[in-house]
């Protein structure tokens, strides 16, 4: 193999490694987004909402035995 051949191999695999860099720092900064308070419609909101009628669900199980 020549030079040339060799930096059109470098080349082609520090293009792939790339795509898949940047493809994974989306897919990270994507779903880190879910995770932030933003007024009701992400991941962190909806748990809360949960978490919150599940706490009333039980006072209200726990007082009824009482």
């Amino acid at each position: 193999m020549t030079a040339q051949d060799y930096a059109t191999v470098l080349i082609a695999v520090g293009t792939i490694i790339g795509g898949f860099a940047t493809a994974i720092r989306w897919m990270v900064k994507h779903y880190l987004t879910e995770l932030k308070p933003n007024s009701g419609s992400s991941m962190n909101d909806r748990l809360t909402r949960v978490e919150s009628k599940l706490e009333i669900i039980y006072d209200l199980i726990t007082k009824d035995k009482i």
